[in-house]
């Protein structure tokens, strides 16, 4: 027995789910079904069923084909009403104290006169699962469990399962249909991943002489491979373990590709870890004027911070400093005259501007 596998005891009051079939002329009472759906919980160790089998005949060949121990109740003028309910309780409580590895009771019945034995197998850390009827089921009952399934919803397939193709070999339809039983179950029963192992040990669970050379493969591989390349199932390898892992049914939907938005090349690299690559500054197209700068007037006698007074031989002006043109000074009325031209002396006096002229 592998770890965390549940070990379970099955009870079934066969009276009270009679009660609720006689409401419901068209159905008959299915023990496969509710034994195909208990597998799926676990491994079945102990299987029992009460009732006066008298009243119940033509149930006893397939309860007896199905490995359950009938357990003869008399009618219940000798006994008393409750006769069956009683001895239920005292198996399940021997049970329960004396085969610890069963930690998983199943109680086949809707009748609320259970709950204190629900409620006694939970205190002694036992996992309790209920089954009956919808009509016929007490919602004390219901409510106590750790779990209760319908056996109307026995009835009713989960999801769409592919078809199998029936050009196939026999043999070959039959695994193909017992590997998607097997898959059905597990999603059932809430697996997050279906691994290789799982499916096959849920396989084994539900058909104990399963074996896939039976059917023409080498390993249960690639029965999965085949089953995949039929449109069956959709397989992926599990990156770690190298393993296969159930994904779905069906061949695998072509996605349609959205286009996200470019990330810019410089997010990229930085999410990246690589360095970004220096961006080159791109030239302006537009050429803005030159401001030029507005000489500046200074009183005389004032020193600017450009300029250093010096000698007139070492008046230079500071490295990288344009020297500012001096500003022209007052203009003086003798410096307006010009003297080059002798004929125009403005000091010549008319004597000697006549002696000049005689000469």
């Amino acid at each position: 027995m592998t770890e965390g596998e549940r070990t379970l005891a099955v009870f079934i009051d066969f009276e009270n789910l009679a009660l609720g079939f006689r409401n419901q002329k068209a159905k008959r009472f299915d023990i496969q079904k509710v034994l195909e759906r208990l597998v799926e919980k676990g491994k079945i160790i102990v299987k029992k069923a009460y009732a006066d089998w008298a009243d119940y005949g033509e149930y006893k060949k397939p309860l007896h084909e199905a490995a359950i121990e009938l357990i003869e109740i008399p009618k219940r003028a000798m006994t008393g009403k409750n006769s069956a309910d009683i001895r239920l309780c005292v198996d399940a409580m021997d049970l329960c104290y004396s085969k610890e590895h069963i930690n998983t009771f199943v109680i086949v019945s809707g009748d609320s006169d259970f709950s204190p034995l629900v409620s006694k197998l939970k205190e002694n850390g036992k996992h309790v699962i209920g089954m009956g009827m919808k009509e016929s089921s007490s919602n004390l009952l219901i409510d106590n469990c750790d779990e209760f399934i319908y056996y109307e919803d026995l009835e009713r397939p989960i999801g769409t399962p592919p078809k199998i193709e029936q050009d196939l070999p026999e043999r070959k339809r039959e695994a193909f249909q017992l590997l998607v039983d097997s898959v059905l179950a597990l999603v059932r029963e809430n697996k997050e991943v279906l691994w290789s192992s799982m499916v096959k040990e849920t396989m084994k669970r539900k058909k104990p002489s399963f074996n896939e050379s039976y059917y023409g493969y080498r390993t249960f591989s690639d029965l999965l491979a085949d089953a995949e390349k039929h449109g069956i199932v959709r397989l992926r390898t599990d990156a770690r373990s190298g393993t296969f892992v159930v994904v779905g049914f069906g061949k695998e939907e072509k996605k349609i590709e959205v286009e996200e938005p470019k990330e810019p090349k410089e997010m990229k690299e930085q999410r990246e870890g690589h360095e970004p690559k220096e961006r080159k500054a791109q030239k302006s197209r537009w050429r803005g004027r030159t401001k030029r700068p507005k000489a500046k007037t200074a009183p005389p006698g004032a020193q600017t911070a450009e300029t250093v007074i010096l000698p007139e031989s070492q008046n230079v002006p500071a490295e990288g400093i344009t020297p500012e043109p001096e500003p022209p000074g007052p203009v003086s009325f003798l410096d307006a005259l010009d003297f080059s031209n002798e004929e125009t002396d403005p000091w010549e006096s008319n004597e000697e501007k006549g002696e000049r002229s005689k000469e």
